[in-house]
């Protein structure tokens, strides 16, 4: 048995009698775990000797699996230009008002277009369809290359924060408590004008509560709950319409 390593990937190739048999990269199995493992460039590889793979998922011949790889590794050249990485990340391209021509669609493609939310990477996109990364990048290619999608790198894994790294943070953006109070009067007299006499007294109700959770420390959490709270009734007392303009209007005030 072959074992293939780089960087978090784990691959393993079973040899019986000289014949590859079975393999296995990751979560992937049989051939497409060989083509996938032909198209590393660099990593780290050792050999066990009379390991016996409890299955057998290869049938092929070792010259038909190494001619496929070799055809696979030559379109892997071409793909890489517009898909440099499996860890990139498809998204959509917002259309721009540049002229498009009509794109026909397979079942396998629109498969893979529904998978795109732009957060998941091209590997996380073929796990998720069933299907070959190396489908998954031919089409992807195609779809990069009229313009409909974009690649993004992933966003990096922030640092592990301490406790006191935390609190720090916390105590730099944690508004005051006079700072909030005068915020909660914003918000009163903004919801008083928007809802008027019908909604006045719900308003100071919720006003008050606020102030007293703020007094006892609770922070922007009270305010958060006492705008919900008005938004719910004022769009029973108001209609919707009225409830987003409200919302909107609250959106401009700053601490």
């Amino acid at each position: 048995m072959f074992h293939l390593k780089r960087e978090d990937h784990l691959g393993r190739i079973y040899l019986k009698d000289g014949q590859i048999v079975h393999a296995v990269l990751d979560e992937i199995k049989g051939e497409e775990a060989v083509y996938e493992l032909a198209i590393w460039n660099d990593g780290e590889f050792n050999f066990e000797p009379d390991v016996e793979p409890d299955t057998k998922s290869i049938n092929k011949s070792n010259t038909n699996l190494l001619m496929e790889a070799a055809r696979r590794l030559d379109e892997w050249r071409v793909l890489s230009r517009k898909i440099p990485s499996l860890d990139l990340i498809p998204e959509f391209v917002s259309d721009q008002g540049q002229e498009r021509g009509q794109i026909q669609l397979n079942t396998s493609e629109w498969l893979i277009l529904a998978k795109i939310n732009g957060k998941s990477d091209v590997r996380t996109i073929a796990k998720a369809c069933n299907l070959p990364v190396f489908d998954v990048c031919k089409v992807l290619y195609g779809l990069v290359t009229h313009r409909l999608v974009a690649l993004k790198t992933p966003p990096a894994h922030p640092q592990p924060e301490t406790t006191a790294d935390k609190a720090a943070v916390q105590e730099q953006t944690s508004p005051s408590k006079e700072n909030l109070l005068l915020l909660l009067d914003k918000i009163r007299n903004i919801c008083n004008s928007t809802l008027g006499k019908q909604g006045e007294a719900l308003v100071d109700k919720e006003y008050e509560k606020a102030r007293m959770d703020i007094e006892r420390g609770l922070g922007m959490g009270a305010i958060q709950q006492a705008v919900t709270q008005i938004a719910r009734a004022s769009s029973v007392i108001k209609g919707p319409s009225t409830t987003e303009l409200l919302l909107d209007q609250l959106k401009t005030l700053k601490l």
